[in-house]
Order: structure tokens, then sequence, then C-alpha cells
């Protein structure tokens, strides 16, 4: 499935997460991460090679996703999302036959934060920051997306309508633009105040994990809290270090390798369902929306709500990501596609399918 689109380097991405999280610390690294770094910046998009994988727990795919690889030799995993039960990997590394080791970013991270204090206070200032910039912006998408759904269901002149839908769904994108810059502009001021080199023992740790990464064949990202998953990998810096590898992503670990995370439910526990845009992602993968059990938490017999969200994210293609699904290519372009539907501006699901660049 071609999905790419012109890149907005201006905005989200590879670029700029190059720029306000790796460039600064490369030069000062140790070897094995300055040459990790340095396989990154060479590498072409369409030398990597990155599987997107649907929830694992009820149809588990990992190991034949890594078949498909063809490559030999151990595992490493991601599990920082599963937090306290973080490096819980006995059935992982049963179902892949084969040795897996997982990074501790979780358990490395609160180490961290015990040892630096000044890291761990200056980490929590941003943080609170960051959760104030998503309360306000909340406050603002509920009347935003009020006004383009009122407007998607509306009856009236078509010529008239039309119109309308298309300046509502314009200022609800501009909203989410807005919203991804202020982050942006967080995230890189405490890369400027906290650069890696004035903290030896995260330099430590970064250097342990690249050797890990070097000896492993592919690198796995396991699901679990998104945000505190992502959160870990970019205060580890870990962009660099992961991208000379083959990767194999699932569920919140798919949505973390995105340009942009999209949190969505439409009937949650409580709140009221809005999609909300969290954060950039780590940028390794184009043009896509993931949605992970998207048959459980969207409402895809709603025309409407479908039509909005597909419209709302375009040109990214929005896919569900169910138990089976399985999306394979560069990040840019998918060769292999299975169990995986788009989500049209129609308000229909299209079977997603690979299509020739």
């Amino acid at each position: 499935m071609n999905i790419r689109c012109p890149l907005r380097w201006n905005e989200i991405g590879w670029a700029r997460l190059a720029a306000a999280t790796i460039a600064v610390n490369a030069a000062h690294g140790t070897p094995v991460v300055r040459a990790a770094w340095a396989r990154m910046h060479a590498m072409s998009a369409p030398d990597r090679n990155i599987t997107l994988l649907g929830p694992q727990r009820a149809q588990p795919s990992v190991a034949s996703a890594v078949e498909a690889l063809g490559v030999d030799g151990p595992l490493c995993v991601i599990t920082a999302g599963w937090q306290e039960r973080e490096g819980e990997i006995e059935e992982l590394a049963a179902h892949c036959a084969r040795p897996v080791v997982d990074l501790a970013l979780y358990r490395r991270t609160e180490t961290l934060f015990r040892r630096d204090p000044g890291l761990f206070d200056a980490h929590r200032e941003r943080q609170n920051w960051l959760r104030e910039l998503q309360r306000v912006y909340r406050i603002r998408l509920r009347h935003t997306l009020e006004a383009a759904q009122d407007l998607l269901e509306e009856d009236g002149d078509p010529l008239v309508l039309e119109h309308e839908r298309r300046a509502a769904i314009a200022a609800l994108r501009t909203l989410d633009r807005y919203h991804l810059k202020r982050i942006h502009a967080a995230r890189e001021g405490f890369v400027r105040e906290q650069p890696i080199s004035a903290h030896p023992a995260v330099a430590a740790e970064r250097e342990e994990i690249a050797r890990v990464i070097e000896a492993s064949a592919a690198v796995l990202i396991a699901g679990g809290h998104v945000a505190i998953l992502v959160n870990r990998m970019r205060l580890l810096d870990l962009a660099p270090l992961i991208a000379a590898r083959p990767i194999i992503a699932w569920s919140a670990g798919a949505m973390a390798l995105t340009e942009r995370i999209v949190l969505f439910h439409d009937s949650p526990p409580q709140g009221p369902g809005d999609a909300e845009v969290l954060d950039e992602g780590l940028g390794f993968v184009r043009n896509l929306v993931t949605l992970p059990h998207a048959s459980q938490r969207l409402h895809l017999h709603d025309r409407i709500r479908v039509a909005l969200f597909a419209r709302r994210f375009s040109p990214a293609a929005c896919l569900t990501f169910d138990p089976g699904a399985r999306v394979s290519g560069d990040g840019r372009r998918w060769n292999e596609i299975s169990g995986s539907y788009r989500l049209t501006p129609r308000g229909q699901l299209s079977l997603a399918r690979p299509v020739a660049a």
C-alpha cells in the first residue's frame, strides 16, 4: 500500500526529531553510540525493515514476523510500556524460540532518577508542563470537534455545507498542529537544558543498551502505556540506536514509531471519547495512524465518526490493527499488508492493500 504524501519537514517527523534529540548528543557519545548515530544518519528509508503487528495476547504473531525477516541470532525487546511488569518476557521468548533480552528502559530510568535528582526534577517539571498543555488542548478540542461533527450530521444545501465542513475540519487540523508545535518546543527546551553529555549516568546506560542492540538480530517493541513507552525511549535517546536494526512493533509500540500519536476510544469508561493527539512519535513510520484494538475502541459502523477521523488525519492513512493484522515495509512504503482496514473519508472501511510504488 502506497501511503506516501508530501513530507512536512517544518512540522513533525524524523528530521526535527533528529535535530531536537539526537544531533545534540551524538558528538558527546561513546564510540558505540557514535557508530549507531553514523549508521542511522547514512541509512535511507528504503533500507529500513519495519513490521507493525496487531495486539499479541489473543493471537501471537511475533515469531512469524521474525521468521519472515530471515535473521539469525538473539532478539532484544522494549517493554517499558508495561511499567512494573517490564521484563516479564518468558512467554515471548518461548514463542520466538530464541533468546530475548529486555532492554529494561523503565527500570533504568527509574534508577537514573534516584541517582540524579537534578534530572528527575527537570523531567518532572517538563512532564507537568506537557500535562497542562494536554488539558488545555482538550478544552479547545471538545468545541472544535463538536462543530465538525455537527456539520457532518447536518442536512441542508450540499454546496453550502461541504464548504463549512471543510472549514471546520481544517480548524481541527490546525488545532492539532498547533498542539504538536507546543509539545515539540517544550521537548527542544528540555534537550537543550538537559543534554546527555551533562548526565554521565545516562550516557553509561545508553552505552550498555547500545551493546545489547548491536548483538541483536532485531528489535521488538511491545505495547502497554504509550506515553510511558515513548517518554522512556526519548529520555535515553534510543532512536539512533535502533534505526539500523529490523524493528517489529505492536500495539503501543507501533503507535510510538509513527509521526504523531493519536489516542482514541469512542466509548471510554470515563470522559467524552474524543480522539486526541498526544505527542509526536519517533517518526520511523510516515503518513500512518495506527489504531490498535480498533474494532473494540472505535464505532466503525458509525459513518460520521469514521469519516471525520479519516478526514481529520488525512493524508495519513488510518489503519485498523486488530489481532492478526500485519504491515511490513520500510516505514514509507508497505510491501505487505494483511488483516488491516483503512478508514475512508466516506465513512467506510476499505481493505488495506499494498500498492506498487
